[in-house]
């Protein structure tokens, strides 16, 4: 079953998410069972060559890869999906008409305008027919709602054919509704309980990201309404093991 499938019939999907540049980070990943990697252009130093590998690794371990593009950048998303990604994450979506526009972007004519080349994607040429014959049914798009001003037209942007699933940037929003940091917040949990149900409603997977996962932290967010979770990052792993380090360094110097 396609991973766009999965979140078209909201069953639970696992992520994991790399903001570091090197390959080995996403073969470790591929190896614990989830479903996709996500790779971070937006808030990461990540080159697109260095893209075009961590995709390589994902899917010689068997998981999709999904970037999230920098921006609303039409070319550097044309030329991930010829490095072989497998759908893709834009951040910032708060309208329609940027919707339609990611849509011209992603899929093939007559559904989209993305232009036909061949690359990795077509496995250089050989697999191009069967590439480009199932390209638009296969990829998913998940757009991420950032904004208040996304949460007043949320039913417009998860209703929309072209939306397989729809991500929370908790941070962002937080920000944009007054309480910059506050994820926890009753403004932010109310702006997270409208966007889970426009998803349910609509048919649409519903995302979050969790910088501690657990059972009982992701069971939680399954319960809440969420079909995918993305389980921390190689950052938070990172930040956390720094973290109880410097607790236990400064104990034993004592």
């Amino acid at each position: 079953m396609s991973l766009k499938t999965r979140l078209r019939t909201r069953q639970k999907v696992f992520g994991a998410w790399t903001s570091l540049g090197h390959p080995s980070i996403t073969e470790i990943f591929a190896g614990s069972g989830v479903d996709f990697v996500g790779i971070d252009l937006e808030h990461s130093t990540i080159s697109q060559e260095q893209a075009q590998r961590i995709i390589a690794a994902a899917q010689a371990g068997g998981t999709c890869c999904l970037p999230r593009a920098s921006s609303h950048n039409g070319e550097q998303i044309r030329r991930l999906f010829d490095s072989g990604a497998d759908g893709v994450i834009v951040p910032m979506v708060s309208s329609v008409e940027e919707i339609d526009q990611i849509a011209d972007w992603t899929k093939y004519p007559p559904l989209g305008k993305r232009s036909y080349g061949v690359a990795r994607a077509h496995d250089y040429g050989g697999g191009f027919d069967r590439y480009t014959a199932e390209w638009n049914d296969r990829a998913p798009i998940v757009i991420q709602v950032e904004s208040a001003g996304a949460i007043g037209v949320i039913d417009d942007l998860v209703s929309h054919d072209a939306v397989d699933g729809v991500m929370i940037g908790p941070y962002d929003l937080s920000g944009s509704l007054g309480v910059p940091g506050q994820i926890q917040s009753d403004a932010v949990k109310e702006a997270c309980r409208t966007v889970i149900e426009s998803c349910r409603r609509h048919g649409k997977g519903c995302g979050t990201q969790i910088v501690e996962p657990d059972h009982a932290a992701v069971g939680a967010e399954f319960e809440a309404g969420f079909t995918f979770v993305v389980l921390a990052s190689d950052v938070f792993l990172l930040w956390k093991w720094s973290e109880n380090m410097r607790s236990l360094i400064e104990d034993l110097r004592e």
